[in-house]
């Protein structure tokens, strides 16, 4: 097992994982702008900070390596040597309309250090930061009073949904809303550069380039065989198939895809919201995905020859259980079932969790009815601080991206 990237289950032993230490650009956060950059609140990032330092802690304890996004990146274009071309193609997709701005971000953010310039395009740059020379009568005549020249990125955090660790590959994400979509360009360039992925046999089975979005809390990896792919606000059905598609092709060992229709909507805009594997044969789940007879849609994509075959069910414990080999499993309800505290918990991310090994998860500790009913079940479950973490809208699964997973026996 050595490569890079090694992921065939949601729940093997984490050996690798990639973290983003919240920074910068989550105090440049304001009210009026929080909205575009979908946040609903702004945490106080000293004890954000703080969480997430003890988050990394828990997982080191439990033997993992915690690799560090923004690091990766400075590195990758330092051996790339490739900072002016990161800088450009990140200007490209910064949009910004004036030439006299765009050159002025160019000349302050090339003249840094890469790190620097790294965790700056990260922070965002305030209009205050540079000043543009222009003779431009657009330039000249703009009151416009917004306050960045480039945005802030603050769910970098978050860095499940950029890209998405499968088998021996990865998914560099086409991300839905413009506010997160130059966030997968620092993957792809830790994958085309940095030492430890470039030239390793990483293969890459979706681009950013690919027009269909597709995000990697909706990637869930429930074994060697069988992934599971959330069709919901920020992952399209022309996506799921055009991945079937490629792992098929490509012979990356999965032989079914299992899409699964979930509510479109913010509160559970990814499918590891609603939905998580915690053991060989136990899964949370919020109880809202489904219909009041328990139903829900779920397609089984599989190979057939050149082409693929689809089959639907609205049976999401039927689908598992035929999928996965298994006799029966257990779908543990967030907050219990209840009325009142189900929708709290879901909210704050209960459903939420990262499983370290098998029967092992973090969780968030104010999902305390859904961690004792985990506990019941049989789950070791190691808590985290979120008074602040939370308010991003995800948990301990959205906030990893596993790397490297020892195979189940």
């Amino acid at each position: 097992m050595d490569k890079p990237i090694h992921v065939f289950s949601e729940i093997g032993k984490l050996k690798t994982v990639l973290l983003k230490r919240p920074g910068q650009e989550v105090e440049n956060l304001t009210p009026d702008i929080m909205d575009r950059l979908l946040f609903d609140d702004i945490p106080y990032l000293p004890i954000a900070q703080e969480e997430h330092d003890y988050f990394a802690k828990t997982l080191q304890d439990e033997g993992v390596e915690t690799l560090y996004l923004e690091k990766l990146a400075a590195e990758a274009i330092d051996a790339g040597n490739v900072k002016e071309q990161f800088l450009n193609k990140m200007l490209d997709e910064s949009h910004i309309a004036s030439s006299a701005v765009r050159d002025g971000l160019h000349e302050f953010l090339l003249s840094m250090e890469t790190q620097e310039m790294v965790d700056k395009i990260m922070a965002g740059v305030r209009t205050k930061d540079i000043s543009v020379r222009s003779n431009s009568l657009y330039d000249l005549s703009s009151d416009d009073d917004y306050p960045f020249y480039m945005d802030p990125m603050p769910n970098l955090y978050f860095t499940r949904d950029p890209s998405a660790s499968m088998g021996n590959g990865m998914t560099v994400n086409m991300m839905t809303f413009e506010a997160r979509r130059r966030e997968s360009m620092f993957t792809e360039y830790i994958l085309k550069h940095h030492p430890r992925f470039a030239n390793k046999g990483v293969e890459v089975w979706l681009d950013r380039e690919n027009p269909d979005h597709i995000e990697g809390g909706d990637e869930l990896i429930l074994s060697d065989k069988v992934v599971a792919v959330g069709i919901s606000q920020r992952t399209s059905a022309k996506a799921i198939e055009k991945l079937a598609r490629n792992l098929f092709a490509k012979h990356a060992g999965f032989e079914k895809v299992l899409a699964i229709k979930i509510p479109n909507n913010r509160a559970m805009m990814h499918l590891d919201t609603v939905f998580t594997m915690v053991d060989h044969d136990k899964f949370t789940i919020h109880p809202a995905i489904q219909s009041k007879e328990g139903k829900m849609d779920v397609f089984t994509i599989e190979q057939a020859g050149d082409d693929i075959k689809i089959a639907h069910s609205d049976d999401l414990q039927a689908s598992l259980k035929a999928a996965l080999g298994l006799d029966d499993l257990v779908l543990i309800p967030t907050g219990n079932g209840d009325a009142i505290v189900a929708p709290r918990e879901q909210w704050n991310d209960g459903s939420n969790t990262l499983a370290i090994a098998p029967g092992v998860v973090v969780t968030y500790n104010r999902n305390y009815v859904s961690n004792e009913l985990l506990r019941s079940y049989g789950i070791k479950v190691l808590e985290i601080n979120s008074s602040e973490l939370s308010r991003g809208r995800g948990g301990p699964r959205c906030m990893s991206q596993p790397l490297v997973r020892e195979d189940l026996k």
